[in-house]
């Protein structure tokens, strides 16, 4: 697979979802006994063109995401190289028990792609929008988590997950024409957090859709006079504490912003490792407070639940004084 200026701004345009499909065409090529599995869902994963193309490397179980993980859990003990993937309500929590048997408590290796988490999907209301599923799944041991910045680092994460040595969550956010994160090839390693821009005052970690929200935000914070250094933590486990203790060396101020609950996501792991540190800066958790508010566009839930570049501007200013 080609990485260039052109087929990044196709990725972007298409979204996260339908370049999910274009990696596992890439993956089937090169793995031999890749299986990829869904429920129901090949147009909505852009997986259309992998399973004609494929069909020997794909199963549709229907609408049934326990029996998903089962299968899944069945095939890698057979040494398949298995990706499942669903919408991520359904892919985390609807089968969250066959998750912590089947491949948490048993340990077997299956990659597991959450299609349109967070917010993407507020016209259908909170039945299709998954602001728990980092939660759940970090509590749950073999298990990476992983939430890409754009679709570039769909691809990245993809190919890394079939690479890892146990079970991995991709958290897919955002929709069709996605802001572009990344415009060139680079270096992406899970565990490894990445700095997008470097700042002395304050310092934002932030992982998804989010991230260009907050790299908006920091140009924002910029003309006030605050240098912020934005850290794309992709990996949410394990977490990057190095990068972590290196943000507590200078930061006035630790922000985490996530397309989340802020309890259990990304914020409370940066909270957890905090706690473990003797002198820490302030800590503000920026993401979804703990209740379901109506359902609305993207755009409607992202300014009522602060995720915007001005809100997110305005809540640091307030934490700042």
């Amino acid at each position: 697979m080609e990485i260039n200026e052109r087929n990044i701004k196709v990725w972007s345009t298409i979204g996260p979802r339908a370049t999910l499909g274009i990696a596992a065409i890439d993956l089937a090529k090169k793995i031999d006994n890749l299986m990829v599995l869904t429920c129901d869902v090949s147009t909505s994963a852009g997986l259309d063109r992998y399973r004609k193309t494929y069909p020997d490397k794909y199963l549709d179980l229907g609408i049934a995401e326990q029996n998903l993980i089962g299968v899944a859990s069945g095939l890698a003990s057979e040494n398949y190289n298995v990706i499942t993937t669903t919408f991520a309500p359904f892919q985390t929590i609807r089968c969250c028990e066959q998750i912590k048997v089947n491949l948490g408590y048993m340990n077997k290796k299956v990659c597991m792609v959450g299609i349109a988490s967070g917010l993407v999907l507020g016209t259908l209301g909170f039945t299709h929008c998954c602001i728990e599923d980092i939660g759940i799944l970090r509590s749950i041991p073999n298990i990476k988590i992983i939430s890409p910045a754009d679709s570039l680092e769909t691809i990245k994460a993809l190919q890394a997950a079939v690479k890892s040595d146990t079970s991995t969550y991709i958290r897919l956010t955002g929709g069709s024409n996605n802001p572009i994160v990344y415009k060139e090839d680079y270096k992406f390693e899970i565990g490894k957090a990445i700095n997008l821009l470097e700042g002395k005052d304050i310092t934002i970690f932030s992982a998804g859709a989010m991230i260009s929200n907050c790299l908006e935000a920091a140009k924002k914070l910029k003309e006030k006079d605050i240098s912020s250094r934005v850290v794309n933590m992709h990996t949410i486990k394990p977490i990057d504490t190095k990068a972590i203790d290196e943000a507590c060396k200078f930061s006035k101020l630790i922000i985490s912003v996530e397309e989340h609950n802020i309890i259990g996501g990304l914020g409370s792991s940066i909270a957890e490792h905090l706690a473990k540190s003797n002198k820490s800066p302030k800590l503000l958790t920026i993401g979804i407070q703990d209740y379901y508010s109506k359902g609305g566009t993207y755009k409607f839930l992202q300014d009522k639940h602060g995720l915007t570049p001005d809100k997110i501007v305005n809540n640091i200013l307030k934490n700042l004084q």
